[in-house]
């Protein structure tokens, strides 16, 4: 798959499933913005990987859940690529808390980084895309399932997964297409912060597979959809997640 000459804008991209996208990104020759929210020093180290191995990135902050910021994102972008082609809104927040435990201010910040981020960056896209782009938002396959201590977090997809379906044929006169993909439980500092072991082995029994996935399986699924081989599947929500139900 050969994406030279385009640009890509991934977002939350200093680690975990947003740093592999970035690197297999490039590795497909586009130039890559890897942007992150507060930790320069692992953005640095992706766009050191990027052009160690030929590539070309630029690591740029911003706090997706601002829409101020947001936009400064893209108009930064644009100085210095003068396009975008393919948006990855993977930013996102996960803190599991029982109803009871959860605080207003929680609440907010999820709908702000994970459902009015990836928004507003949709909108700058619609503006700002070239023609015949790719945008992919990220939901989760636990908003399939029904999970203790979940609730906000699959709310928050829930609403990416709704938005994703109903946008796609705003952006459909561009020939610019939308689609949501759905992890399952991936071996991320995100996901396996504050789990214990036995939890741990309690979510790789829920897949066929036995194993938690990886932040390259998240990443391999990605490049089909951002290839020419995908431009006829917009607005679907897709569960790269091992069988997990």
């Amino acid at each position: 798959m050969s994406l030279n000459g385009k640009v890509a804008i991934v977002t939350g991209a200093s680690r975990g499933i947003g740093r592999q996208i970035a690197m297999q990104l490039a590795q497909s020759g586009a130039k890559v913005v890897v942007n992150y929210s507060s930790n320069q020093g692992k953005a640095d180290e992706v766009v050191k990987t990027i052009e160690q191995a030929g590539g070309e990135a630029v690591a740029l902050r911003a706090n997706v859940g601002k829409v101020s910021e947001v936009e400064a994102l893209f108009s930064e972008t644009l100085e210095r690529f003068g396009r975008v082609d393919i948006l990855v809104n993977n930013a996102g927040v996960m803190e599991n808390m029982a109803i009871a435990d959860v605080t207003e201010e929680m609440f907010d910040r999820h709908f702000a980084i994970n459902v009015k981020g990836t928004y507003f960056a949709c909108q700058q896209a619609m503006q700002h895309m070239a023609q015949g782009g790719t945008i992919i938002n990220f939901s989760t396959s636990v908003s399939g399932a029904m999970l203790p201590t979940y609730s906000v977090y699959a709310a928050t997809k829930g609403a990416v997964e709704q938005l994703t379906r109903q946008l796609a044929k705003e952006f459909g006169p561009k020939d610019i297409i939308i689609n949501c993909i759905a992890p399952g439980q991936v071996s991320t500092e995100l996901f396996l912060n504050g789990k214990s072991e036995e939890l741990v082995n309690s979510f790789r029994s829920m897949n066929a597979f036995g194993r938690l996935g990886e932040p390259e399986d998240i990443a391999n699924a990605l490049e089909l959809l951002v290839s020419d081989k995908a431009r006829w599947i917009t607005g679907q929500t897709i569960r790269v997640n091992g069988g997990f139900n």
